[in-house]
Formats: C-alpha cells, structure tokens, sequence
C-alpha cells in the first residue's frame, strides 16, 4: 500500500526517452513539465499538474551537460518542495561527478560530497541511482539511497550471445577486480587483470596483463567509458596476448573526445552498455555499439518504493 500519495513520475531534459520507456513498463503518463532556458542562460522550470502529497519520482541522468543537468534537478526539486509533494525521489542512472570522490592532492574539493549536498538541501527525499562508481559514496547522504546493478542486463545478454564460448572476463584495473570476480562467476568465466598506469586525468596506459586469455572470448568489464583510452588499450594488450574475441562492457556510455572514433576503429567486436545515458548521434551511428536498457529495472524499483516494498530483491 502507498503511504506517501499517488505517484507521480517526472523528467528533466537529460534522458526523456528512459522517462518514457519507464512509464511504459509501469502503465502510466509522465507528469507535464515545463523546463526551458532563458536567453542569458537560466533555467525556468513549472510543474504542469498538481503533486500536492504525492509520491514523486524524477528521472534526470547528470550526463554532458553535467552542471547544466545537475542545476535542472537541483530546480526541479525546490520546485515539488514548494508545491508540497509528500515525498521526492531523484532518479539518476548516472550520478555525475562520482569520479571526484576523495581528495587525491591538496586543496581539492570532494565533488561528490557537494553533489550530495547540493541534492540534499534542494528537496531530495532519497535516491536511486545505478552502479555508482564508488560505492561508499551512499555514505555522502544522510537519507535512503538505492544502488542498484546493471549486471543481470548485461549478463543476459552476453549469456546468450556467447553461449558455449571459451570466457574470459578481464578488470582495465585493479579497482575493478572484484566487479570482474562476480562477473565471472555468474558466466563461468575465468578472470585477468590488466596492469594500468595513470599519469593524467583520462590519460592511461595498459602496462601488464595478469591471466591467460589465448583463444579465449575477453570481456572487459567496467562501469563506465568515457574517453575509451583505458578500454581500447586493454583491447590491444588482449589480442597480443592472443585473446580470440573481445567484447566491452560498461554500464554508462560517457563516450566523451574521441570515444567513439576509438571505439569503432578498436578489436572489440562489440560494445555493450546501457541507456543511463543517451547516446549521441555519433554513438548511434557506431556499428559497435549495443545499447540494453534499464528501464525495466528501474521501474521495479519504482514500484517497489513506492509500495514501501523491499528493493533489496532487484540486487541479484
């Protein structure tokens, strides 16, 4: 039973079409929004109904534009607080600057922790967000946030399109181990680790390849791709190392620069990811890339916490 009002779903500008497909799988319309720039470049947003003790859901990914994104949700949410909404969940597949979680030189700011405060202040009842890209940054809020994984979408996927295949799955680094270690196990596949080194911001070089995978399928896992440099490097280290196939996989398509010119010109024989983020027209055009969507995954979660049931059963 829904003990915070009816529900109410909503979209900022960042990834309509992932709104969209969510309502489909839940059998209900978006709430009209009014989100429009001024001509020297301020928001102006409305609410088109009345969310007056609802329970209120809005979807808004902080991809690129990501402070032109984050300011969006950040106005949406002063705007339902005002209109009275019982309870305000942001939905952000992709939680922007979750890269700038510590402090790694002096007098630096933990972005992360601001973006969570930020969030905080503006209304944010709770938070449902998808493979964050470091974990204890749930621990920068002090409300309910939900994690959730992309990796049963994934899995299903490369279950099927390698079936009876010799596997391999292979961490870009050694944070991403333990990702690659459940991967693995679900798909009955070994692991290997490539040995990075980072001189400068989206700059790295794969040094060392720990593992076999000679006549092997290799699939590089991680959470995101941004620049491509670190998973396209990887590519070339497994196929000197005599990998048979390689196959990306990653949660978000950041595919910022030269992304997608790497990609599409790398040994991959595909790139799998999901719609966290919309892809570009470029992106869209990359005969590599395989987009599987989250929709129905976050629509459970929706559900879920809307009804006050368990949302920990979606973390399989």
């Amino acid at each position: 039973m829904a003990l915070h009002g009816d529900l109410r779903i909503l979209s900022g500008t960042a990834n309509p079409q992932l709104a969209e497909a969510i309502c489909d799988h839940m059998g209900c319309k978006l709430t009209p929004i009014l989100a429009e720039t001024f001509s020297d470049g301020e928001i102006r947003i409305e609410i088109g109904a009345n969310v007056r003790g609802a329970d209120v859901f809005i979807v808004q990914s902080t991809c690129s534009p990501v402070n032109f994104n984050l300011m969006q949700l950040g106005l949406i949410l002063d705007a339902l607080k005002r209109a009275s909404a019982s309870r305000v969940t942001a939905v952000v597949p992709y939680y922007g600057y979750s890269r700038q979680d510590r402090k790694v030189v002096p007098r630096a700011p933990i972005s992360a922790k601001l973006v969570a405060d930020f969030l905080s202040v503006a209304g944010m009842h709770r938070l449902l967000t998808i493979d964050l890209h470091a974990g204890q940054i749930q621990g920068f809020f002090d409300l309910p946030v939900d994690n959730l994984f992309a990796a049963p979408i994934l899995l299903n996927h490369l279950k099927d399109a390698y079936k009876g295949e010799d596997l391999v799955v292979v961490s870009p680094d050694a944070g991403g181990v333990e990702r690659a270690r459940a991967y693995g196990k679900r798909l009955g596949a070994s692991l290997a680790i490539i040995d990075k080194r980072r001189d400068e911001p989206n700059k790295a070089k794969a040094m060392n390849l720990i593992g076999s995978v000679k006549d092997k399928v290799a699939i590089v896992l991680d959470d995101m791709i941004d620049t491509a440099g670190t998973i396209c490097e990887a590519a070339s280290v497994l196929k000197d190392h005599g990998a048979k196939l390689c196959v990306a996989s990653a949660t978000h398509a950041v595919l910022s620069g030269p992304a997608i010119e790497r990609l599409e010109n790398s040994h991959y024989a595909e790139v799998v990811v999901t719609d966290t983020i919309p892809l570009g027209p470029k992106a869209k055009e990359c005969s590599k890339i395989k987009v599987m969507s989250v929709a129905g995954l976050l629509a459970k979660a929706i559900h879920n916490i809307h009804t006050e049931s368990s949302v920990s059963v979606l973390f399989v």
